[in-house]
């Protein structure tokens, strides 16, 4: 089997984005017990060559809970984008059909699948379909959610809200934040409209049921990433019934993505992959990985390159290549951007470290530059807009708005702090706080997880060891809320198993979906083979990783 991480499909293709024509009804094939209609996708009508790829739309109400909200005729829905790849045993062994979702929250079901479809259908096997979907308000499915009605009305706000502060002072930026955050969640009320009170994920939990239903089956067969474990988690919990197979791999931690105003303990690893990256670095010696040369231990390496990275906040390192390709390399391009996305997949690490050398070394940013900001050549992590799906569901799910958040800027600084000071990466997440406290959009639904959850057949839980967003430690807390689940730790760093390649979890991830069959206890798999952080053959064009990976996904 071709490695999980060794494939990257470029997508560039109207179909995936969020202006695509998925409303437009066009007559499709409809099989056996299912009510769509399905047609070759746009971008390609199959994958590898092989696999026959289709697409779909299915509407699904407003308001999954209360029809009353919908409209006299039901007339207020969302129309909701549906990608399947066929397994070529799938119709002979009922045609059962694996939801995915990718994470996010935000993550676009139709990219997962045209990035990585072929490599899950090689690890679940040729009985099976695999369904993905845009969630309601994400990239194909319509409305979309946007705070702005254009792109340049965005960056018009964002240019009008700042005042010139320090970004990384979070004294001297609170009060630009606190007043910025709340032009951005009135802005997100106003574009949005009615509709933006129901993008929550129990009402994405609920159109899974629709999905099912509209394809003719009962049970829910499922692997959710990352955010996806949190839709994984509330359906297992609001729908115990029906939930037969699933499957949460990165595990965020429900009770705290519903109930904490503070999202602390998804920052529990983060630092501990990023010494990894150091440690392994060192290990591997300056003939596989550069920055080795640089110093003799792990410490003295990790004190050069934060002091170095961290001296961008004062002096952006500037790039002249010629006069159509120059620029500024400041700190945010490097720490939270680079090297934390780095952090989800080691694949990522040697290039990294590439890029990084020549700026520590001697202050030279261009190698950096070129790989990871110019449009042509940088690192794209996602083939699609994301708008502001995650903020929205993010604060339309947990605790958010003025009544429950700090009451002042002066108030609120200490319990940021609080939230973020357990990681070096931290200040990145201060924004995002600001805009929960500030929160206007009103709320729908009151979920709240529960402990002691019995599923038709028990949770198959996955995690890494060390996740730089989603650490082992809320992997357990799943396994403690949900009856007989079993949890699979696979040794190594990154985010999601898939980071990890492993025969022991591909294995019982298709034992798991195949025959229902759950390790008898918790266990520890290791990878595939020793892991070559840092190849001889190092390069900068780095692999990506199959979930969503923008900002601190959860």
């Amino acid at each position: 089997m071709r490695a999980l991480a060794l494939l990257i499909i470029c997508l560039v293709a109207v179909g995936l984005a969020h202006n695509s024509t998925s409303d437009e009804h066009t007559e499709g094939q409809k099989y056996h017990g299912e009510s769509l209609a399905w047609t070759p996708c746009p971008v390609s009508p199959t994958l590898d060559g092989d696999h026959q790829l289709e697409c779909s739309n299915l509407l699904v109400p407003m308001d999954q809970f209360n029809a009353s909200n919908n409209g006299f005729n039901n007339e207020k829905h969302f129309n909701i984008s549906l990608i399947r790849l066929r397994g070529k045993n799938a119709t002979a062994n009922g045609n059962i059909n694996i939801l995915l979702n990718p994470g996010g929250p935000g993550g676009s079901g139709m990219s997962l699948m045209y990035r990585w479809g072929v490599d899950i259908s090689q690890v679940v096997g040729e009985n099976f379909n695999l369904l993905s979907f845009d969630p309601r308000g994400v990239n194909a499915s319509t409305p979309y959610v946007k705070c702005y009605p254009t792109p340049s009305n965005k960056t018009q706000a964002s240019q009008n809200s700042w005042t010139g502060t320090d970004p990384y002072n979070l004294t001297e930026s609170s009060g630009n934040w606190w007043a910025s955050s709340i032009i951005y969640s009135q802005a997100c009320k106003q574009t949005m409209g009615e509709h933006g009170e129901y993008i929550n994920t129990p009402q994405t939990a609920a159109d899974m049921n629709s999905i099912l239903d509209a394809v003719g089956q009962e049970d829910l067969y499922y692997w959710g990433f990352s955010y996806g474990t949190i839709l994984g988690q509330t359906y297992a919990t609001m729908y115990p019934e029906r939930a037969r197979r699933v499957i949460i791999d990165g595990v965020a931690n429900e009770f705290d993505w519903f109930t904490n105003w503070s999202d602390r303990e998804s920052n529990d690893d983060t630092d501990k992959v990023f010494e990894g990256f150091v440690d392994e670095c060192i290990k591997a010696g300056n003939q596989t990985c550069p920055l080795a040369q640089l110093a003799e231990t792990k410490e003295e390496l990790t004190e050069k390159l934060i002091s170095t990275i961290w001296a961008l906040r004062e002096e952006p390192a500037p790039v002249y290549v010629n006069n159509t390709v120059s620029g500024l390399v400041g700190f945010s391009d490097v720490w939270n951007n680079a090297v934390f996305n780095a952090l989800y997949n080691p694949l990522r690490w040697a290039p990294l470290a590439t890029a990084l050398t020549p700026l520590v070394q001697t202050g030279n940013a261009t190698t950096f530059f070129l790989h990871y900001m110019l449009p042509s050549t940088a690192q794209s992590y996602n083939d699609y807009d994301e708008g502001d799906a995650n903020d929205y569901i993010r604060y339309n799910d947990g605790v958010s708005g003025p009544a429950l958040s700090p009451a002042t800027p002066e108030e609120l600084i200490p319990a940021v702090l609080e939230a973020s000071n357990n990681t070096i990466f931290g200040s990145q997440q201060w924004p995002g706080y600001f805009n929960r406290r500030s929160w206007a959009v009103r709320k729908t639904t009151d979920f709240v997880p529960e402990r002691g959850v019995r599923t038709a057949h028990p949770l198959l839980i996955l995690s890494t060891t060390y996740d730089p967003v989603c650490p082992l430690i809320s992997a357990r807390s799943a396994n403690d809320a949900f009856v007989g689940s079993r949890l699979v730790e696979v040794q190594g760093y990154g985010h999601c198993s898939l980071a990890v390649p492993s025969n022991c979890v591909n294995d019982i991830v298709r034992q798991y979906f195949v025959e229902g069959v759950l390790p008898e206890s918790n266990v520890v798999c290791g990878p595939k083979l020793p892991l070559p952080y840092f190849p001889a053959e190092n390069s900068t064009t780095g692999a990506t990783s199959p979930v969503h990976t923008t900002g601190q996904a959860s």
